[in-house]
């Protein structure tokens, strides 16, 4: 099932600075940069979905699940992480387009 809930609005660039290793000056531009290439990463993904690409699939989102988790996105990381695994399975049955959706309303929450 996917997060439904994952919510990033109020993000504390110094809390997540110290997570991972930088200073928070730097927070924007990291985030900035997460957001302008998952447009681009998320609609290829979209379109892999549309036609069934698991191999596409699988690419894409673990493009998306690999800089959420460098940033500290834990619910945009573990759903794309599900769809990458299933994905690596050819599995049909998964819900592609409900994990897809959810993932986009989680982006959306976080500020640029």
């Amino acid at each position: 099932m996917p997060i439904q809930n994952a919510d990033y609005s109020n993000i504390n660039l110094d809390e997540m600075a110290v997570a991972i290793g930088l200073k928070a000056k730097h927070m924007p531009m990291l985030i900035g940069s997460f957001l302008d290439e998952s447009v681009s990463i998320m609609q290829s993904l979209s379109d892999a979905i549309g036609s069934n690409d698991f191999a596409n699939i699988k690419i894409y989102a673990h493009s998306i699940k690999g800089s959420a988790g460098n940033l500290k996105f834990t619910e945009i990381y573990e759903m794309t992480k599900e769809m990458e695994f299933s994905a690596s399975n050819s599995d049909a049955s998964f819900d592609y387009k409900a994990y897809l959706e959810a993932v986009k309303l989680a982006i959306a929450t976080i500020p640029n």
